[in-house]
């Protein structure tokens, strides 16, 4: 027997007269409250604008995008234009009357003005993110630790022998070390090359400086002179 297409559509139409239609009113709604607090914590530093940074709808906006921009801030933002409850709710919710608006952990920060006199004082740059650069950020991960190894992998998962050898001879020595996996990281794996000019891996930095890879370490652990360099 074939599908009776009239007795089907019969047979929904009394489901659904029965039960009622989900209407997206029916869905639940996320609380304004709740949403304001994912919205001013979805990132470090979040900037309430209106437009973007690349095409800002009004001067208060593109004259704190300029300052971003000098400063070299690193934030996220939202489009108060494209929500209206955002943009009137965020008012109440922050006790600040007026747009931009820029928020730090959770925290308002302020508007354009107290922006303005923060970056006078010279405390923008200290409150807020700042982009790294590339040759910033190699810097700080190779001054992280006392002994940093660049390496394949993991200690306990190298991914590579000369990683895997190189962590064999730092165990003797029963040091503390901490590593980076080049491998998790192209811009870190490509960039440290040209840093360090050294252009394979692994790499063992103490305090800051270059030792060199697995041929100098092998070298100095024969001759005893990667104890008293680890020390």
């Amino acid at each position: 027997a074939g599908l009776n297409v009239p007795r089907v559509a019969k047979t929904i139409d009394k489901l659904i007269t029965e039960c009622g239609s989900l209407a997206p009113a029916d869905l639940p709604v996320e609380d304004l409250n709740t949403r304001l607090k994912r919205l001013t914590t979805m990132a470090k530093c979040v900037a309430f604008i209106k437009g973007s940074p690349q095409a800002p709808r009004c001067k208060f906006t593109r004259a704190l995008m300029e300052l971003f921009s000098t400063t070299e801030i690193e934030f996220s933002y939202f489009d108060i234009l494209s929500d209206n409850d955002v943009r009137e709710g965020l008012k109440t919710f922050g006790e600040w009357p007026t747009y931009p608006q820029v928020w730090l952990d959770g925290e308002l920060v302020g508007g354009l003005d107290i922006l303005k006199e923060m970056h006078e004082n010279g405390e923008l740059v200290t409150t807020l993110p700042v982009k790294q650069s590339l040759n910033t950020r190699l810097k700080n991960i190779i001054n992280s630790h006392k002994i940093m190894l660049f390496m394949k992998g993991s200690p306990s998962e190298p991914r590579c022998g000369f990683s895997k050898t190189t962590v064999g001879i730092l165990a003797e020595y029963n040091v503390e070390y901490k590593t980076f996996d080049i491998l998790s990281d192209n811009e870190v794996r490509q960039g440290l090359k040209v840093y360090s000019d050294w252009p394979t891996y692994p790499q063992l930095y103490v305090d800051g400086e270059l030792i060199g890879g697995l041929d100098i370490i092998r070298e100095m652990h024969e001759s005893g002179d990667l104890s008293d360099t680890l020390k």
